[in-house]
C-alpha cells in the first residue's frame, strides 16, 4: 500500500478531513499520519488512534502495513 493510497482511503472515510500521508522509512511498511478531522474532535486520544486504525486493519493484521504513526491536529 502506498502512502497516496492510505490518503485516499483516508479522504473517504473522513471527508472533511486535511490528511497527510508520510512514508517514513521509504519502504511502503512503516507510515505517520497527520489528520485533522471533524469527526475526531469529539473523540478521546486513544479513541482517535482506534478509529484510524481501524481503517487499515486487513493491512496491518497482514503485515502489509508494519507500523502507523498517528498525529491527529
Amino acid at each position: 500500500m502506498t502512502a497516496e493510497e492510505m490518503e485516499k482511503r483516508l479522504k473517504a472515510t473522513y471527508p472533511q478531513s486535511t490528511v497527510a500521508v508520510i512514508d517514513s522509512r521509504g519502504d511502503q511498511h512503516h507510515f505517520e499520519i497527520r489528520i485533522k478531522a471533524p469527526e475526531l474532535e469529539t473523540k478521546t486520544l486513544i479513541e482517535r488512534h482506534q478509529e484510524i486504525m481501524s481503517v487499515f486493519d486487513k493491512e496491518l493484521k497482514s503485515g502489509e502495513i508494519h507500523a502507523l504513526s498517528i498525529k491527529t491536529l
